[in-house]
């Protein structure tokens, strides 16, 4: 790159990327004592040795904090010098003596080591802790991925496959349905993914039913989800469903009446990361459900397959589109990575099972390879959908067609909106935000119940890809109350105003109030003058607090993308910035899109639309190398 050899290759450039906004104090702190573990360095050369280290640490801690898992220093070294080394001033140093210093340093191992900083020979630089996640969350996909369950009435197994999956009249092509609960009868391991409207949620409790009636015992099953919100909706998914069934009562009864958090599920203690459920104590259960998985961290996930006895059954579901978690790993992208045909001999085996006709089967690179099934069939955004369509187009990221779908007005359940100034939106707002909130405010004028009152309010939302700035959620959650009290259908003026919605941000486990539970301001039905924050439980049952008692939270008529995750609303108004953002992802628009089940609108510009659904967020991790072979590469790292 021309200019780069006049750029100083610093001794010590952390306090200028701290500057820059690269690196923050606790990574710089965390690369200082790395450098303080290596020990003395030789006179020569000791502090280039010494910088190079800590920048390498200070990049591995800084990492996680942005959902990587690693650093890959090959990446980073490229990307540095293609944007930022002119403008920053500062040059890294060539990546093969980077490389060869840090893995003669005393406090840097190779993969199967125990050092602070595990370097791989890819030039993927991990902290320990998170290589101990990712090569032990491998090695238990890998494993169960592996195991087969014996069969010992496949004449039954049939006959229930059958019952309890009769072919849908519209489907055209295989009913992958059914092949995902064949996979799930033959596998310890079964990955289900599938967008909105596919119909994960009654494939898995059919799943349970069909699993159930294979064994003369009762199984101990469990359904968890990442966060309480998505918990909730998996339970409300299966109590509505299970009747429909007709079980005998034997069967039905194994299928559980409730889902928990994976936190509550192995039994989370307050200010540790360690479980009460792990290796030396697992769960105990036959068979565990875990929906939402694309919001599940490597972490978290790499603990839950830990706590989970071998023997035990595993089935995954999530949409292996949407955005990744907040915490650091991209889980089920990475298990989904290859995801698409079965190996010749399961491809035929399922096909006696199930009677579908499947497509070619391709040899196996990974054990992974007939243990996930893809769901195809949208029964919720069928051929005259707009959602569909632009969903579609988002995942290809065909960015063009995606703002062609928008702006041609040829679906009435999508629609879009130009927004190239911050001032303008009070005023191309307002009429949407009143119509989207008015039904909720009405009913709490009125004095709704407050189940009617929520599900009012669960019809609409504005969703923003920020937090902070004009675009942001912070002020649009400004300009929703500002708007509703000019329209006179609510009193802002104090705090406290009767129907303010909030949510939780942090997690009060003496409260049972989690990130992310919403509640909403009513009047206490004992004293009318006073306020008290209702939330609705799982369970359909309502808990009140004072205010006063509540934990950390926000005003929620606009919330994040991010933080949408696991909920769905009838209607959604998408905000996006009128610049480009590097939150801005395919992954993002199109999780915002899927939260709407009738009718998504979208404000912004078209050029920063389109630029956000050509990038794909890619996070840095090694877990699909372990996890899949690729052809001729022989051994997995």
């Amino acid at each position: 790159m021309s200019g780069v050899s006049a750029i100083p290759n610093l001794a010590d450039p952390l306090p200028l990327l701290r500057e820059q906004g690269v690196l923050t104090d606790l990574d710089i702190h965390f690369a200082r004592l790395m450098g303080r573990l290596a020990g003395p360095v030789s006179p020569e050369n000791g502090l280039a040795v010494k910088g190079r280290l800590e920048l390498a640490a200070a990049l591995a801690s800084h990492a996680t904090g942005q959902g990587d898992i690693c650093v890959n220093l090959r990446q980073w070294t490229r990307r540095w010098q293609a944007s930022m080394a002119e403008s920053v001033g500062f040059a890294p140093p060539p990546i093969s003596d980077w490389l060869e210093g840090l893995r003669v340093s005393p406090v840097v191992g190779r993969p199967g080591q125990r050092q602070p900083l595990i370097l791989d020979r890819r030039g993927r630089l991990y902290l320990y802790r998170y290589w101990g996640y990712e090569q032990q969350l491998a090695a238990d996909l890998l494993e169960r991925a592996s195991a087969e369950v014996e069969v010992t009435d496949e004449a039954r197994l049939q006959a229930d496959l059958n019952r309890l999956f009769p072919r849908p009249p519209q489907l055209e092509g295989p009913d992958w349905q059914k092949v995902a609960a064949a996979v799930a009868a033959l596998k310890r391991l079964c990955v289900i993914s599938g967008g909105p409207g596919t119909g994960k949620t009654s494939t898995v409790l059919r799943i349970l039913a069909l699993l159930s009636g294979q064994t003369d015992r009762p199984l101990r099953i469990a359904l968890a989800a990442p966060t309480g919100k998505a918990a909730a909706r998996l339970q409300e998914s299966i109590r509505a469903a299970k009747p429909g069934l007709g079980l005998a009562s034997e069967h039905a009864a194994q299928i559980p009446d409730e889902a928990s958090t994976l936190h509550r599920l192995l039994g989370s203690r307050p200010d540790s990361v360690y479980f009460r459920y792990n290796a030396d104590n697992p769960l105990p259960l036959d068979l565990l459900v875990v929906d939402e998985v694309s919001m599940v961290g490597l972490a978290l996930m790499a603990k839950t397959l830990e706590a989970l006895p071998p023997e035990a059954r595993l089935i995954l579901l999530g949409d292996k589109d949407q955005l990744a978690s907040v915490e650091a790993g991209s889980v089920l992208g990475e298990i989904c990575a290859r995801a698409g045909r079965f190996s010749p001999a399961f491809q035929a085996k399922l096909v006696q099972l199930t009677g579908e006709k499947l497509p070619e089967g391709r040899d196996a690179v990974s054990p992974l390879t007939d243990a996930i099934v893809l769901l195809r069939y949208s029964f919720r955004f069928g051929a005259t959908s707009g959602i569909g369509a632009l969903a579609r187009a988002v995942n290809r990221g065909q960015s063009a067609e995606a703002v062609g779908l928008l702006a041609q007005g040829r679906y009435g359940d999508i629609g879009w909106r130009l927004l190239a100034d911050s001032a303008g939106l009070p005023e191309q707002l307002a009429t949407p935000v009143v119509a989207g909130f008015a039904p909720y405010l009405h009913a709490v004028r009125e004095q709704a119940a407050p189940s009617d009152v929520f599900t009012h309010f669960n019809r609409f939302r504005v969703l923003s890809a920020l937090r902070s700035g004009p675009f942001g959620v912070e002020a649009l959650n400004r300009l929703c109350e500002t708007v509703l009290h000019n329209r006179g259908l609510l009193d802002s003026r104090q705090p406290w105003y009767v129907g303010r919605p909030v949510m939780i941000v942090r997690n009060d486990y003496n409260l049972r109030l989690f990130n992310g539970d919403i509640g909403i301001a009513l009047p206490d039905p004992n004293e009318p003058e006073r306020v008290k924050v209702f939330f609705l439980g799982s369970d359909g049952l309502l808990r009140s607090f004072a205010p006063a008692r509540l934990p950390e939270h926000e005003t929620v008529y606009a919330m994040t993308v991010h933080k949408s995750q696991g909920s769905e609303f009838e209607r959604i108004l998408v905000v996006t910035p009128n610049e480009p953002s590097p939150v801005l992802s395919r992954e993002l628009i199109y999780t915002a899109l899927t939260r709407a089940k009738a009718e998504a609108s979208f404000y912004g510009v078209p050029a920063v639309f389109a630029g956000a659904v050509e990038r794909r967020l890619q996070r840095s991790s090694g877990l699909r190398d372990r996890l899949w072979v690729e052809p001729g590469s022989g051994s997995r790292l």
